[in-house]
């Protein structure tokens, strides 16, 4: 080994032992990655594509600290491929002409593909994005790319139809806590060689408001320990309350598979059904300041937007199927705000839930009647042999008629005169009253 090459594994070394903690303990090999079974369980396609070395392009998405990196990283160190690593943040054009380059020139030498790691790859716009596609495209480069954002919206389509998009989940509270332990236990790589001792309610509480974030936890434990002085006993003491501090957050009682993880989401949502904006704020900050899933809060504001307003006020669930969108693809801590706007958006809309009882009623029927024929007039007239059957014979067309509104038997002959919906006397469904009001009785009248 010569000189250069001696001076550059000390200085990788030396690099690697103070590098942070979650860097330090990012697995090595896919066998010691934790959690995302859903792609990397031994009879699923990346496993054996990464164990086999017969790799594809490839996009990782997902929340930040859920492995996207690491999956790249012991990609390059099994892989006989060229690889190569640069992050859209920073790199421009010519970074990319210059792996470009340099993959040409090894896959004409030797025949040695090239895999490209972006990190960050909806940083890189339209015009970057579109100069790696030809490459991808003849087989000079293997992509990999890891993003935050929804690559169906932030990434060139064409790269997305030739790349297998595999989504990472944040980890499970048990995941996170087997990493915490092992990190603070960890001779080689971890916190070991400082002799601290975590408690198991400090580890739960880490776990926990990490939200599935294995950086944040372990940023956590590595702070804790070089920040907290040496008890009597020779040990640092990772408690509750150093937890708390180096987090920055107090612990709040919330299990998410518990009872008090039902309870705040049940008073948030008959916060917003009572038409109580100032609760239902504060519900959604404390599952917000809890670590709750965004989406899973985005899609009960949605559910009490439809169940509760109604056509009370049908932008309710306009709004709320917005903020449903703009959350995924934003992410804390903005999808706070929009969260908000969102819960005290239906929280103040007028109620009704004429809908919900009109749909349950109607459910009801059918479970109980069955199905009932279809009066013929509705019935489909445009397939061979309809006609001759009498089907769509007599069948008004309402446009036809003053106000777009025509009288004609529409529910089964069965159910003649049967009501499910109800307009409420709420909001919007006021004018949907009274415009129904108003058009049957002008056709009686005419």
């Amino acid at each position: 080994m010569d000189q250069l090459n001696l001076f550059e594994m000390m200085s990788e070394n030396a690099k690697e032992k103070e590098s942070p903690l979650a860097a330090r303990m990012r697995p090595r090999t896919i066998d010691e990655v934790v959690g995302q079974e859903h792609i990397l369980a031994e009879d699923k396609l990346l496993y054996r594509a990464i164990k086999a070395d017969k790799l594809s392009s490839l996009i990782f998405y997902g929340p930040p600290g859920t492995g996207k990196t690491t999956l790249a990283r012991v990609i390059a160190n099994t892989t006989s491929a060229e690889f190569t690593q640069i992050n859209a943040t920073i790199a421009g054009k010519k970074d990319m002409e210059e792996v470009v380059e340099k993959a040409k020139g090894l896959l004409g030498l030797n025949g040695k593909r090239t895999i490209l790691f972006i990190d960050e790859i909806h940083r890189f716009n339209k015009s970057q994005q579109d100069y790696l596609l030809p490459f991808v495209e003849d087989g000079t480069l293997i992509l990999i790319g890891a993003t935050t954002e929804n690559p169906y919206f932030e990434v060139n389509g064409a790269l997305v139809s030739r790349s297998i998009i595999f989504e990472l989940k944040p980890l499970s509270q048990e995941a996170v806590e087997g990493l915490i332990k092992k990190a603070v236990s960890d001779d080689e790589r971890g916190m070991g060689a400082y002799k601290a001792v975590i408690d198991d309610d400090a580890v739960s509480f880490l776990a926990d408001i990490a939200g599935g974030d294995a950086r944040k936890a372990l940023n956590a434990v590595e702070l804790g320990v070089m920040s907290t002085p040496r008890s009597d006993d020779g040990l640092i003491h990772i408690t509750l309350d150093v937890a708390q501090e180096c987090i920055q957050k107090r612990a709040v009682r919330y299990d998410k598979d518990g009872d008090n993880h039902y309870d705040t989401i049940s008073a948030f949502i008959k916060s917003m059904r009572g038409s109580d904006p100032d609760a239902a704020v504060y519900y959604l900050a404390r599952m917000l300041y809890a670590g709750e899933d965004i989406k899973f809060i985005a899609r009960r504001i949605m559910i009490c937007a439809s169940e509760d307003v109604g056509n009370a006020d049908p932008m309710a669930i306009v709004v709320a199927t917005n903020a449903c969108m703009a959350v995924e693809r934003i992410g804390m801590p903005e999808a706070r705000i929009i969260l908000s706007q969102a819960a005290t958006y239906v929280a103040c809309a007028p109620k009704s839930n004429a809908a919900y009882g009109a749909v349950d009623e109607a459910m009801a029927e059918v479970a109980a009647s069955g199905n009932l024929p279809i009066p013929p007039h509705l019935q489909d007239a445009h397939y061979k042999g309809a006609a001759k059957l009498g089907h769509g014979t007599g069948y008004l067309y309402a446009h036809d008629f003053k106000n777009h509104y025509v009288e004609q038997q529409y529910l089964p002959y069965e159910l003649t005169g049967k009501e499910f919906y109800r307009p409420d006397g709420q909001g919007y469904e006021v004018k949907i009253r009274e415009h129904l009001k108003k058009i049957k009785k002008e056709a009686k009248e005419k």
